[in-house]
């Protein structure tokens, strides 16, 4: 499948992003975030570790590139998104999903190996996984806390979109442990650890990240889009 992976003015992971991409079997398509053309990609992959501009709310900025036009309208048609990090930024502050990252709640950059557990195994990213996996992904972010209304969290844990939960401490303040979401449809996921870094037992924390980049079939894209 083609995966393209768009690269935003400050991007450092999105070369991490392909090659995580091509170690799961797809061919990565890199997407400039000034593109009108997503250039028949099957999905898109929005990476995080911007160098500069949390201070200027990046996901925001980012919002407004060319290239998200097209992104919000084939995540409208069913085309998969994940937006890891920056990218989980981007779509909540595009509405492709709901809430807010805000400054983590301890005002420290955190980076270490964090526990997750998946709570939804049935998105276009997660299938490779089962309910209740519990799995270790590198987490790096200033602005990590998912923040929104009682009304909003309710729906997300009643609807089943909370994607994955933090275990053995919150790291950000994010509320209700809240590490990933998806929206109604399962197509759109944003994560702010970061599973790109975890898809080779050479580096990072082993390889418990590659099954977010393994888990798009073409099985699951004729379910979408029928």
């Amino acid at each position: 499948m083609k995966i393209g992976v768009v690269t935003f003015p400050g991007s450092l992971d999105d070369v991490d992003a392909q090659r995580a991409v091509r170690i799961g079997g797809h061919e990565a398509v890199a997407l400039w975030h000034g593109d009108h053309d997503l250039r028949g990609v099957d999905a898109v992959v929005l990476p995080g570790g911007f160098s500069y501009g949390d201070y200027l709310r990046c996901g925001a900025i980012s919002r407004f590139s060319p290239v998200m036009s097209e992104v919000i309208e084939a995540a409208g048609r069913g085309m998969p998104v994940l937006g890891i990090c920056n990218g989980f930024q981007i779509l909540c502050e595009s509405h492709l999903l709901p809430g807010a990252l805000i400054r983590n709640d301890h005002r420290r950059f955190v980076c270490r190996d964090q526990r997750l557990r998946i709570e939804n195994a049935s998105t276009a990213w997660t299938s490779a996984y089962a309910e209740g996996d519990e799995i270790t992904i590198v987490l790096k972010n200033g602005e990590g806390g998912f923040v929104a209304d009682e009304a909003t969290l309710d729906r997300l844990e009643g609807e089943g979109q909370v994607v994955a939960r933090y275990l053995d401490g919150n790291p950000n303040g994010s509320l209700r442990d809240i590490a990933g979401i998806t929206n109604a449809r399962g197509n759109v996921v944003g994560l702010m650890p970061h599973p790109e870094h975890c898809v080779e037992e050479l580096t990072g924390a082993g390889t418990d990240g590659i099954g977010f980049f393994t888990s798009l079939t073409a099985d699951w894209l004729a379910t979408v889009s029928a």
